[in-house]
């Protein structure tokens, strides 16, 4: 875990959209930036090197900790950097922030990217390989769910009609672990929550501009005005966003969402429920994630750009038929049609719209859609798969 003040956060979500080819703020990342980002790696750095040996193996995530590795370097640990964001097209964001990187990653054997395409010119392209993400399907957020317990959960959360419990809800996980859920999210809505019955539109996600939350509220604003939502509402959840400290963007995207519901009809707004769910407890809301995700009808990942996307890859688990973009890592995970439906152009509002309703309507063809998207995961992005290629990894740096 990277420590840091709210400036770092700022100059690191700025280079966290810079690699998605995307100007953020907008503010530059320049001499004064460097220095901020450099200032709290200095602080960590000597933190971390009073537990590394020469020889540890040491794998370094994404922008925040690039500016580690000298240092660890020096100490004599075996370094690789894994980048989970990227973008396929090179433009003069994804050049700033990969200029202001690429000198705290030269001493690095091995990079880690999620897409050859994600791999960029500053960067020694001898030393990078490709691993896909995977998830965990015994975890909090992927176990199974009976649908009991799924209803139970979305009850205590608020996100289903219904009665919480005084003490919450308890529940053994896939390995018997011990789960509950008591706390409630916070949502914004017009009215009472969606019935049980009610079939839900889902998209889970960081409250990020990226994720095109005001695009699903009009992609789902267009089918309700033209009559194809049928009886489904749409629900869109993320992190509280007080809790969240290295996203300093996520109060003022989840602002706009809200001042965007509120100059809806009542009658839209009585359909959109804009969630918070609460962090403090990272399994519980892990639970909270899993059954909301269970319990959708169509989950949605407009992004319009997406490193990979993980949500798609546990939706997918799930059986669930995902309408999502077709950006970044999402393009690997869907087979348009098959395993997803994939919007050409992200920013196409009425093609969501259409997509998304035909999905409400045919039930038949989203079921047998989230079954193929559960094999289509089984066979490519469960963790035993991924296990293997850092084994190769490893023996890549020599370590056997």
């Amino acid at each position: 875990m990277i420590g840091g003040e709210p400036a770092f956060f700022g100059v690191t979500k700025r280079l966290h959209h810079a690699l998605h080819g995307s100007a953020g703020d907008g503010r530059p990342l320049g001499v004064a930036e460097r220095e901020t980002y450099e200032a709290v790696q200095r602080h960590n750095a000597p933190q971390l090197l009073e537990r590394i040996r020469p020889g540890d193996v040491v794998i370094l995530h994404d922008p925040q900790t690039a500016g580690l590795a000298p240092a660890l370097a020096g100490a004599g640990a075996v370094l690789a950097w894994r980048c989970h964001i990227g973008h396929d097209a090179v433009n003069a964001e994804v050049e700033s922030g990969w200029s202001f990187l690429a000198p705290y990653l030269a001493d690095v054997p091995a990079y880690v990217f999620s897409r050859r395409a994600y791999v960029p010119r500053q960067l020694d392209g001898d030393r990078a390989v490709v691993i896909a993400p995977s998830i965990d399907p015994f975890s909090a957020k992927n176990e199974e769910l009976d649908e009991k317990t799924v209803r139970s959960v979305l009850v205590q959360v608020g996100l289903v009609g219904g009665s919480p419990r005084s003490g919450g809800v308890s529940f053994s996980g896939s390995g018997g672990e011990a789960r509950r859920v008591s706390r409630a999210a916070h949502v914004v809505r017009e009215g009472p929550a969606p019935a049980w019955e009610t079939p839900l539109v889902v998209q889970v996600s960081r409250w990020d501009p990226l994720k095109d939350p005001l695009g699903v509220i009009e992609g789902y604003c267009s089918l309700l005005d033209d009559g194809g939502a049928g009886g489904a509402e749409l629900v869109l959840a993320g992190p509280d966003v007080s809790s969240v400290s290295d996203d300093p963007e996520g109060q003022a995207v989840l602002a706009s969402a809200v001042s965007a519901w509120r100059a809806l009809p009542p009658r839209a707004r009585r359909r959109i429920h804009l969630a918070q769910l609460p962090t403090e407890d990272l399994a519980e809301n892990a639970s909270m994630v899993n059954a909301l995700q269970r319990h959708a009808a169509v989950v949605v990942q407009k992004s319009l750009n997406e490193g990979f996307g993980l949500t798609v890859t546990e939706a997918m688990w799930k059986a669930r038929p995902v309408l999502a973009s077709a950006v970044g890592g999402i393009r690997d995970q869907i087979e348009d049609g098959l395993s997803g439906v994939l919007v050409a152009d992200a920013s196409d509002r009425e093609a969501y719209a259409r997509a998304l309703a035909a999905l409400i309507g045919g039930p038949d063809r989203a079921a047998a859609i989230g079954a193929a998207a559960r094999e289509r995961v089984r066979d490519r992005y469960l963790g035993l798969r991924h296990l293997g290629q850092y084994a190769d990894l490893l023996e890549r740096l020599g370590l056997w």
